[in-house]
This record gives C-alpha cells, sequence and structure tokens, in this order.
C-alpha cells in the first residue's frame, strides 16, 4: 500500500508544471523618510527584485547617479548578476533633495524581457542620506495566479508601504470578444489572429514601446520576447484594448 501511494505522488508531482510564468503587474509605493546621515533631507534610493535565492531580476527605481555607490546592497546584488547598477525599464533620476512617496512597477519579467516563472520574491528597499552603508529593507511576495494585496509595517526609510500583485489570467486558447472584434488565441505563441472590421491595429509592450503597427488579420510576435503585450484595434473613432500574453511556454 505504501508503495502504491508512494508511486501515486510522483505521477502527481510529475504532472504538475513546474514553468508556470503568469503574467501581471506589482505596483509599489512606499514614503522615504531620512536615514540620520549629514546630508539629509538629500539622499539616494533604489527599488529592486530578487528571487527567492537572492538573485537579482530586475531594478523598478533608482534615485542615484554620481553617488550610486553609496547604495552598496543594490550595488552588490547587481553586480553578482553580471549587470553593476541594472536600471533597465527602472524609473531613474538624480539624488533627491527632499523626501516624499515614491512609486514604481514590475511587469513580472527581468533584464531581458522575458518573464519570470511564478514563486516567491523579495522587494527590496535601499536609501541613504550619506557617503555609506544607509538604511535597508527586504519584503516577500508571491507571484503566481493570485492576487497580493500587501502594507507591511513601517521600517527605518520606509513608511506607508503598499505592495500589490495584480496577475494577468486568461483561460489558454479562448478567445476575447470586445464590440465587433475578436481577438485569439490568448495565450499565444507569437501569431494572433483577429476577426472583424477594423481599421488598424497597434501593439505596444508594458514599457509603452510600439512593438507592431498592422491593418491585416494576424500578429506576429514569434520574434518579441515573452511577456504581456497591449493590443490597440481601431475602428472609426473608437479603439478596443485587449491584454495578450505571449509565451513559448505553449510549445513545450
Amino acid at each position: 500500500m505504501n508503495r502504491i501511494i508512494f508511486i501515486s505522488l510522483l505521477l502527481i508531482t510529475a504532472i504538475i508544471p513546474t514553468w508556470a510564468q503568469t503574467p501581471g503587474t506589482l505596483t509599489v509605493s512606499v514614503s522615504t523618510s531620512a536615514a540620520g546621515g549629514n546630508y539629509a533631507p538629500k539622499n539616494i534610493v533604489a527599488i529592486w527584485i530578487e528571487d527567492n535565492q537572492g538573485n537579482f531580476v530586475k531594478t523598478l527605481l533608482a534615485y542615484a547617479q554620481t553617488r550610486k555607490t553609496h547604495l552598496n546592497t543594490w550595488e552588490a546584488s547587481t553586480t553578482a548578476a553580471g549587470s553593476p547598477y541594472n536600471t533597465v525599464d527602472a524609473i531613474t533620476g538624480a539624488t533627491k533633495t527632499s523626501h516624499a512617496t515614491r512609486t514604481c512597477s514590475w511587469d513580472g519579467t527581468d533584464i531581458n524581457g522575458n518573464i519570470v516563472s511564478d514563486g516567491t520574491y523579495k522587494l527590496r528597499m535601499e536609501l541613504t542620506d550619506k557617503n555609506g552603508t544607509g538604511n535597508f529593507s527586504t519584503f516577500t511576495f508571491e507571484k503566481d495566479t493570485l492576487q497580493v494585496n500587501l502594507t507591511p509595517a513601517n521600517v527605518p526609510s520606509f513608511s506607508s508601504i503598499v505592495i500589490n500583485w495584480e496577475p494577468v489570467i486568461t483561460a489558454i486558447g479562448e478567445p476575447e470578444t470586445a464590440g465587433s472584434i475578436t481577438i485569439y488565441p490568448n495565450p499565444s505563441s507569437g501569431v494572433i489572429n483577429l476577426t472583424g472590421k477594423y481599421d488598424e491595429v497597434i501593439v505596444f509592450g508594458t514599457s509603452g514601446r510600439q512593438i507592431v503597427k498592422s491593418a491585416g488579420n494576424k500578429i506576429d510576435l514569434t520574434a518579441s520576447p515573452d511577456g504581456l503585450y497591449f493590443v490597440h484595434v481601431r475602428t472609426g473613432v473608437e479603439t478596443e484594448i485587449f491584454k495578450v500574453v505571449k509565451t513559448n511556454d505553449l510549445e513545450k
């Protein structure tokens, strides 16, 4: 009996996908305050994502240019990833002269634009107002198919913290319809079909960059990285917007 149970558990484990890559958006809001340094209220600050093993994933915000070397933890994380001070798609700027509420977001991708696997991730924040190490905090959240709404307790230099993960869930292969326009499949491994009457189709990435512009009935995202895309379908003066997930995992 124990042997049968053990084999059954192995079979169950074998059929559970380990490559789930749910697209979505993490939004972050936090109010900053002094770390006790001699340059206060001037400050430099970075917010970034690491996986549960501490590997750098992506910088979300970095208000630090000439003095960024004093954000020691962020420097170490990005350097270990082979890309010191990496700020791909991040909100960036110079040293801040005062404190305020900072906001940023994450589209669930790494610095190469690929959607990362679902699992436990770490949101990290670091701030200093001196030529040296300041305050640093870590907040853990789950990236998967469930919505996450966190309001962690205040910590040194960071207060009124709000962390929200909003997944994008779409039934595989099911067409989506808005008005007279239908788009399918979604998710897609690359080629997306459209039906209905329309004038123009424009596809944007999560950064707002235009990817494809067409008047045809097919959109080819095969050469684009896995991720979330916004398909704008214009019919006269109206525009329907569809969220489309592109993932090569459908081919596995």
